[in-house]
């Protein structure tokens, strides 16, 4: 009994070290990410497009505009032409995106954009903001 209380405390103590070795490694590469270049906002489409994927688009665009002027370049590439093609395999994506870009940190907005777009476009608007204010 005394064996198994002895190997409970163990691998508590070091499933502690490794959440706590970890989160410190999430500092140090916030502080390292105004380094990797501009940021930059993508979006990836078909052709085909439904109105949730024109809102997506539209609300990011405006979005960029009022909270960072021209500072932040906004593409809308579209994955059934060659450019679309190689730019969504340069960055590693498969299918309709929208993702926030900075060197090697890629912030997928997607999910929310479809969310929020043509239900909650100011919700869109702020987490845009929210996501790209850190990588300036």
């Amino acid at each position: 009994m005394k064996h198994l209380h002895l190997i409970i405390f163990v691998l508590l103590a070091l499933t502690m070290n490794i959440s706590c070795t970890g989160q410190s490694g999430e500092k140090k590469n916030a502080a390292t990410i105004s380094d990797q270049g501009p940021v930059e906002v993508f979006y990836f489409h078909n052709t085909r497009r439904c109105a949730t994927c024109n809102a997506v688009e539209d609300i990011t665009k405006a979005a960029l505009a009022e909270h960072f002027g021209n500072k932040i370049p906004f593409t809308s590439f579209n994955l059934e032409e060659t450019e679309g093609k190689e730019k969504a395999e340069e960055i590693g994506v498969a299918g309709q995106t929208l993702v926030i870009v900075k060197g090697e940190t890629k912030i997928n907005l997607t999910n929310e954009g479809f969310m929020y777009a043509r239900n909650n476009p100011e919700k869109l608007e702020t987490l845009i903001k929210e996501k790209i204010d850190p990588l300036l």
